[in-house]
């Protein structure tokens, strides 16, 4: 068993918020890889599934984003896992919009939901970092990630969502390379639809020029017969 942890804050007002881009990537990897329906489970809501090999539950904690590690912690007893079998979907600001990015264990950097798991089960668990940019000021962020995205946003989001989905299998099978190239497909897909140029067919050889047709003979028969002679 491995735990997807998707960070944010539980109610329709904070659905669309920046911070709760981790919500939306772990809803996207339910919808699209058919698992469970969501249960109230460890604080939060649950859903169980597969991905390739490996039985998956997804975890969205119910306590607030500032006490995410109660729930996070919960569900690591229950099932008797370590950190290292943990992964946690977050917004970074750190990170331009668009940009992921893994990382095996390290620091919380400020993030009040790493902070929280921290306390709960260690440092030693996987993060995919989402990014949504920064507001350009320290003191704008909490406003910053407590809003809306903009509907400008709205492209890159549907497809950093898609490609998290796409790749999520190769995560769960440890393979963050592969994980992060499904994410790279989706936002920088390869250009189709132009018709390929064909390639320039091979100078031909000149031809030598025709020779030109001999003029007729206007001569009489005795004029000929008399010009073999002379």
């Amino acid at each position: 068993m491995l735990i997807f942890a998707g960070l944010g804050n539980p109610g329709a007002k904070y659905a669309g918020n920046r911070h709760n881009i981790g919500f939306m990537a772990v809803e996207r990897i339910a919808a699209d890889h058919g698992f469970g329906p969501w249960k109230a489970r460890f604080q939060g809501q649950a859903s169980e599934g597969r991905l390739g090999g490996a039985q998956v539950l997804l975890l969205r904690p119910g306590t607030f984003m500032n006490l995410s590690g109660q729930s996070v912690g919960e569900a690591m007893r229950f099932y008797k896992l370590e950190p290292t079998d943990i992964t946690v979907f977050h917004d970074e600001i750190d990170l331009a919009p668009g940009k992921l990015r893994v990382k095996d264990g390290g620091g919380h950097a400020g993030h009040n939901g790493l902070r929280s798991i921290h306390q709960h089960i260690g440092p030693h668990y996987s993060r995919v970092r989402l990014g949504v940019g920064h507001p350009g000021h320290k003191d704008a962020v909490p406003g910053y990630v407590l809003s809306d995205f903009a509907k400008a946003d709205r492209d890159w989001l549907d497809d950093l969502l898609r490609g998290i989905s796409d790749g999520a299998p190769h995560l769960a099978e440890g393979d963050a390379g592969r994980f992060q190239n499904a994410v790279a497909l989706r936002m920088a897909p390869a250009r189709s639809g132009g018709s390929k140029q064909a390639p320039p067919k091979p100078a031909q050889a000149r031809q030598p020029d025709p020779a030109p047709e001999p003029e007729p003979d206007s001569r009489s028969a005795l004029q000929r017969l008399a010009d073999r002679f002379r």
